[in-house]
């Protein structure tokens, strides 16, 4: 085997120990024939810029997780629309002599939302307003979704995605969540998306039970006193495992200019967590 054939990918994170996307592009790799490598790399944001800069013409791609997505957009040669939209990238890949940033946690979510037989409405929630919260924001615009709102314990933790929304384009209205009357999102929402920890959610999960379609963000432990309440009363329920495998796909085509072998990474994907969710392409 050539050295020329051989190509490297990874993924920056701190902690990065933890991360399962070595697990899905790696199967991916396998499965396109190509004899490549895809590894774990400790990297802050702080690091990142001097670390993208190091490697050499070997590296195709990476993979971005926290807290180096914003660091990842600002330090790329070009953007993605939808990276800008979202101010964050989840993925630098090696393009006309730089690198190019997207998020293809936006096709995370709209993925999981479509594999689970979303199709479509007009107001979207997201609990929290994190990194996540921008990347479901920007899904719900190419999901047709109209209005959103984003519910938040803090008013001032909404800045990031209160730009993200105006970026959009997408009418946004910021609830307190001490306020919110939850009962009536859960019932008019076409979609939650809820980045939360499940302590903050678990007491009100009966009153979001009626929620029509739920991603929740959190896998493990599964499932969430949410997505139990959301199942038991007949609503969709979808996890940040399926999230995590639509968002491999686009960067898999980003890396290799080949369509992902999404089969296989599925499997490799539930065989490493033990079956935990049936995931559903």
């Amino acid at each position: 085997m050539r050295r020329t054939d051989i190509r490297r990918a990874a993924v920056l994170g701190s902690p990065v120990a933890h991360s399962l996307s070595p697990v899905l592009h790696e199967a991916a790799f396998e499965a396109l024939g190509l004899p490549w490598t895809y590894t774990r790399i400790e990297c802050d944001a702080e690091r990142l810029p001097a670390l993208v800069s190091s490697l050499d013409d070997d590296w195709v791609g990476l993979s971005v997780t926290m807290p180096g997505k914003r660091a990842a957009l600002s330090y790329a040669t070009t953007a993605t629309p939808r990276a800008v939209a979202v101010g964050a990238a989840n993925t630098l890949v090696r393009a006309d002599g730089g690198w190019l940033a997207d998020c293809t946690d936006v096709d995370g979510v709209t993925g999981a939302l479509r594999a689970a037989g979303f199709t479509g409405g007009s107001l979207g929630v997201v609990l929290g307003a994190g990194g996540t919260a921008c990347a479901a924001l920007a899904a719900f615009v190419d999901l047709g979704i109209t209005s959103a709102v984003v519910v938040v314990r803090d008013l001032s933790r909404a800045t990031e995605a209160t730009d993200c929304a105006a970026r959009l384009g997408l009418p946004l209205e910021v609830s307190l969540w001490s306020t919110t009357d939850f009962a009536t999102l859960a019932s008019s929402a076409a979609v939650l998306v809820n980045t939360v920890p499940p302590a903050a959610t678990e007491p009100l999960a009966p009153t979001l039970a009626p929620a029509r379609h739920l991603l929740d963000v959190i896998y493990h432990p599964w499932p969430t006193p949410l997505a139990t309440a959301v199942s038991a009363a007949g609503g969709a329920v979808t996890t940040g495992l399926d999230m995590l495998l639509h968002q491999a796909f686009g960067q898999v085509t980003h890396f290799t200019g080949h369509p992902p072998p999404r089969p296989p990474m599925r499997q490799a994907l539930s065989a490493a967590t033990g079956g935990l969710h049936p995931l559903p392409i």
